[in-house]
């Protein structure tokens, strides 16, 4: 099967693009965002427990990109409480939940690509 980019142009957000995949790498690429999506897809978190999941990210590259999910849409932030220490736990939006499927297709064939050329641990 074929998959084409619609246009040769897209406009997303206020920025031109070349193809609707740079659309979506823009949104979901780098190291840290798909992985933090996997770790929020069955249920909510805290940054401490995301922390703990993503062992070598540092706090600030964490915070960086869980505020870019936060602002385009992809991870919504809630804050419970009035007073320190307050709760804050990060869940996929609905519009996060879209990217699931690939996410899904990523995940499959990265187990794939260690199976065939790595080593799970």
């Amino acid at each position: 099967m074929k998959t084409e980019c619609i246009s040769k142009f897209v406009n997303f957000n206020d920025k031109t693009y070349s193809c609707p995949i740079s659309v979506a790498m823009n949104l979901v690429g780098g190291k840290w965002k798909a992985v933090i999506i996997y770790h929020l897809q069955h249920e909510p978190k805290r940054f401490s427990e995301l922390r703990s999941d993503l062992v070598s990210v540092t706090d600030t590259t964490l915070t960086l990109q869980l505020k870019q999910l936060e602002m385009d849409g992809l991870v919504s932030r809630r804050v419970f409480g009035d007073k320190p220490p307050l709760k804050t736990l990060y869940s996929l939006t609905d519009f996060g939940q879209t990217f699931l499927p690939a996410l899904r297709a990523l995940t499959q064939w990265g187990n794939q690509v260690v199976t065939e050329r790595g080593q799970f641990m």
